[in-house]
């Protein structure tokens, strides 16, 4: 009569409209306009920003699942939410075949910002005279994305908290 003895309807869980933005890689980071090559700087495929390594150990740059390791290990994405996002580990790297790249992760591991997705043989790549920037793009947040903020600027430590996304 009064509903004292239903069963409560349990609530979803709400959906996250923030994602935060870890760096991978200890060294410098950079905006997206400052990489060396045009479909990142001009974000063709999405925004995002990089890091210029100072060491091989890449980590995560957000929370979520692995949804894609490259064939080549060249680049892995990524899903935290609704949000997809792409870490591609250097530039033209794509045609080295997988030589300077250890991947640590596969499809569908759960992630965080201590997670190890790969050592990079930096050495290996300036032999190939490859760029060794490591490129986060948000590749559906033209659609999905809010805001976009660094809140870190210079040298950051991999793991470290360098900015956040507020979703739609």
């Amino acid at each position: 009569m009064f509903g004292f003895f239903k069963k409560k309807k349990e609530e979803a869980a709400p959906v996250s409209k923030e994602v935060t933005l870890y760096a991978v890689a200890d060294g410098q980071l950079i905006n997206i306009e400052e990489v060396n090559d045009i479909v990142f700087a001009q974000k063709m495929m999405g925004d995002g920003f990089a890091i210029v390594p100072s060491n091989g150990e890449i980590s995560a740059p957000v929370a979520g699942e692995v949804v894609n390791v490259f064939p080549t290990k060249h680049a892995v994405g990524f899903k935290s939410g609704a949000l997809e996002v792409l870490l591609h580990m250097g530039i033209d790297t794509v045609a080295l075949n997988g030589g300077p790249f250890d991947t640590k992760v596969s499809d569908a591991q759960h992630v965080d910002a201590n997670t190890l997705v790969s050592s990079v043989d930096l050495d290996q790549l300036a032999a190939e005279g490859k760029d060794n920037a490591m490129i986060v793009i948000f590749t559906n947040g033209n659609d999905l994305v809010e805001s976009f903020e660094l809140t870190a600027s210079g040298q950051v430590s991999r793991g470290q908290e360098i900015g956040k996304l507020i979703l739609k």
